[in-house]
């Protein structure tokens, strides 16, 4: 037994549990290559003893870190809280550890923090989007790190990617907003420079204003910030004007949450007088009043299966083709018939 001063060693653990230090390492390693028993045997050891792996040992000799670095636009809302759960979960359950930074939205941030993840030895990345400075993607591959697109689909781009049409799911619900008799149609969207899911989801509007035989540049857009309060502002200053529109699309269901609150306090019926649609199918999207019409995406599925293709890559397995994922038009109170039809 260790004294109760010393660390704990890999031989501590072997001794304890009866095995070699061989089968305790494969327990640590490889779980799925032990029989329960001594398995079992083993983590009760490594629990009593108090062992903690050696890390640098085991970088030397996988030649990984066993760490992948995931770098998200923002952390202030739940735009991305689902998918990277299901994305840190199929991690963890393979031995990896995940590492988060987040850009606020600005390119040279996140140049930054892809050199400093790839600095610290990140055996992958998980990026949001694909627009970037295409000099980035050549470092990656430079530096032999692989990187996997998510939250964003583009079917004639070779990139690894798990992620869905953002400017088709759009179009989809933009139509189910026009079924209904709107034709003044207004949008609440991040700014889209430097933001390729904020552009198509509002090119997905126009697509469906034009397919209907409508003036897609009659398609007023407002641009600002992610948030609440900035989806307030921007829906008090659309129905403030002289013609208000009838429906208003919101490029997130956080911005359309905001968008509810400024309906509210201006004392308008939702969706007696003015229609909200959000984006991403949040919990949010089920708790706000009226509930909220909204693109579903697969948060969970994207982040799972990110997981797995990024792990494949960094074990050594060819880059797969990019995988879209389905979305589906959530129809709930906040939409409902143009006024006067």
């Amino acid at each position: 037994m260790p004294s109760s001063h010393s660390t704990p060693t890999l031989q501590d653990v072997a001794r304890k549990a009866g095995v070699s230090t061989a089968t305790v390492s494969r327990c640590l390693n490889s779980p799925e290559r032990v029989v329960a028993e001594t398995r079992t045997r083993v983590m009760e050891a490594v629990e009593q003893l108090g062992y903690t792996p050696n890390f640098g040992a085991r970088v030397m000799a996988a030649k990984r870190t066993f760490t992948i670095g995931a770098i998200v636009p923002t952390m202030e809302n739940a735009i991305f809280a689902r998918g990277l759960q299901a994305f840190q979960e199929e991690l963890h359950a393979r031995g990896y550890t995940l590492l988060v930074s987040s850009t606020a939205y600005d390119a040279r941030v996140e140049k930054e923090q892809i050199k400093a993840l790839v600095a610290r030895g990140a055996d992958g990345l998980l990026l949001i989007g694909y627009d970037r400075d295409p000099a980035l993607y050549s470092y990656l591959a430079q530096q032999g790190v692989p990187a996997i697109v998510t939250w964003a689909y583009a079917r004639h781009d070779a990139r690894a990617a798990i992620g869905f049409d953002n400017r088709g799911a759009m179009a989809q619900l933009a139509g189910a907003v026009i079924a209904q008799g709107h034709r003044r149609i207004a949008m609440i969207s991040a700014h889209q420079r430097g933001n390729d899911r904020a552009a198509d989801r509002v090119a997905g509007v126009r697509d469906a204003l034009r397919s209907q035989g409508l003036a897609e540049d009659s398609l007023q857009v407002i641009e600002t910030a992610y948030g609440i309060e900035t989806g307030e502002v921007a829906m008090t200053t659309l129905m403030r004007a002289r013609v208000p529109p009838t429906a208003v699309m919101c490029g997130n269901d956080v911005l359309a949450a905001g968008a509810l609150c400024a309906a509210a306090d201006l004392g308008l019926n939702v969706p007696g007088d003015v229609s909200v649609t959000g984006f991403d199918d949040i919990e949010l999207a089920r708790i706000v009043t009226p509930a909220l019409t909204t693109v579903h995406v697969p948060h969970r599925e994207m982040g799972r299966k990110a997981a797995q293709a990024l792990i494949a890559m960094v074990e050594g397995a060819p880059q797969e083709p990019p995988t879209e994922l389905t979305t589906s038009v959530q129809i709930r109170a906040s939409l409902g018939p143009a006024p006067g039809i």
